[in-house]
């Protein structure tokens, strides 16, 4: 029987509210991953760090176990409670960004930041598919979008309030005063986030809500070009992006002359304008196009990323921040338009109660390569290239590393013809 217009309504207000609840455990989980970014230079002074230890910071040390724990996670997510997996999990990883400001060794702090992947491996792609389950197949990817909008503004929040604590105060308390917050939200997160029913926005009437047997999801995907085609182009955008995201702050400290609390406010406006509005316009345009053609869900995100590589360019040369600042907003808002199209497309390679394995599985391959590579990349080719450039050496590595996004964009467009054939139509 259908839901009446009140009860309809109702259930489209909670599904708002679970939403929300989930952009801000979303926003947490950025916040508190990339936090380090802006806190690099006071960190490096502090313990003696090179750059290459820090990127691994940035890098490997978060992406090890959060690649790895991910998926597994994500089946006991498919096959319990995805609320309570992801209640926990952010209580984990907040605990361990509060111990992140008693580190005292670059191998404690290692040691830590392994902590706060642990935790984070179980929060996104339980949220995914609970939010599969709580909107229809022609909202969906505007409602990933505006879960991923935790992404900028997590890295905004993280720039901004990281910078002013650490200005204000010290690096260790800006770790802490963060970690304690995610802390006290978890409680409030699980009272009111109830668990959906398995493929209940779905059309299609016989979705099952049978648990998904553990080797099940693997050999689906396996068989599927355009998993792996997205996979991959996600993960080479990402070693890019999270790289960007990570070392722009210090780059703004060492070529321009900015203080800490310049480069957090400089961050915070490039990824809060320009990021929040790409992550939407990427769900707004294919949920509007990709009704039509699928493979608009692969064809967005890769001439996106075509379109980055010149803007970012421009904007690491400019000689002076303003024009940068010009320079950069687009792109900053264009390397993430693709977490809409992408995680819905990858909702819908499997049946319903596969989707969180799915999810998973799609971020162990991004995760694993794009956050653990990228960041501890470019701070090797910087310590390589300081003897010859000095203070500019950091931008030569990100100049360098922007050829990450032409091979993303080549990947992606390879993806949409086989992504037309193997959607599973909700």
């Amino acid at each position: 029987m259908d839901a009446s217009p009140a009860q309809a309504a109702s259930n489209r207000r909670y599904a708002n509210l679970v939403l929300a609840m989930l952009l801000v455990v979303y926003t947490f989980n950025f916040l508190d991953r990339q936090i380090l970014g802006i806190l690099v230079q006071p960190i490096k002074a502090d313990l003696g760090l090179t750059d290459t230890q820090l990127g691994a910071l940035g890098g490997i040390a978060f992406a090890l176990l959060y690649s790895t724990l991910a998926i597994p996670l994500a089946l006991v997510a498919d096959r319990t409670s995805r609320s309570w997996v992801i209640t926990i999990s952010l209580a984990v990883w907040s605990g361990f960004t509060a111990l992140c400001g008693v580190a005292t060794s670059f191998w404690q702090l290692f040691a830590f930041r392994l902590g706060v992947g642990v935790g984070e491996a179980g929060g996104v792609a339980p949220s995914y598919a609970m939010i599969a389950d709580y909107f229809p197949p022609e909202r969906r990817a505007r409602a990933l979008a505006i879960y991923s909008l935790g992404i900028p503004v997590g890295l905004a929040l993280g720039a901004l309030l990281g910078g002013f604590i650490a200005a204000s105060v010290d690096w260790r308390t800006a770790f802490l005063v963060v970690g304690v917050a995610g802390i006290v939200l978890a409680p409030i997160f699980r009272l009111l986030v109830r668990e959906p029913a398995r493929g209940g926005a779905d059309r299609v009437s016989s979705a099952t809500t049978e648990r998904a047997p553990l080797a099940a999801v693997f050999p689906i995907l396996a068989r599927k070009p355009s998993f792996w085609l997205m996979a991959f182009a996600a993960a080479f955008s990402s070693m890019c992006g999270y790289g960007l995201a990570f070392w722009t702050p210090s780059m703004l400290i060492r070529s321009y002359g900015f203080s800490l609390w310049e480069a957090s406010q400089f961050m915070g406006g490039l990824l809060l304008i320009g990021g929040t509005l790409g992550v939407f316009a990427g769900g707004w345009f294919a949920d509007r196009l990709g009704t039509r053609d699928r493979g608009v869900y692969a064809k967005l995100p890769a001439t996106a990323w075509a379109i980055t590589v010149p803007l970012f360019a421009l904007g690491f040369w400019s000689s002076s921040p303003w024009s940068a600042f010009a320079f950069l907003l687009i792109p900053n808002g264009l390397n993430i338009l693709w977490l809409g199209p992408v995680t819905t497309a990858v909702q819908n390679l499997v049946p319903a109660h596969m989707r969180a394995t799915a999810s998973a599985s799609f971020l162990f391959i991004n995760n694993l390569i794009g956050l653990g590579i990228g960041s501890w990349v470019m701070g090797a080719m910087s310590d390589a290239m300081t003897l010859r450039f000095g203070a500019e050496a950091l931008r030569y590595s990100m100049m360098a590393a922007l050829s990450f996004y032409v091979v993303a964009s080549g990947l992606m467009y390879l993806a949409v013809k086989p992504l037309r054939k193997d959607w599973v139509e909700a």
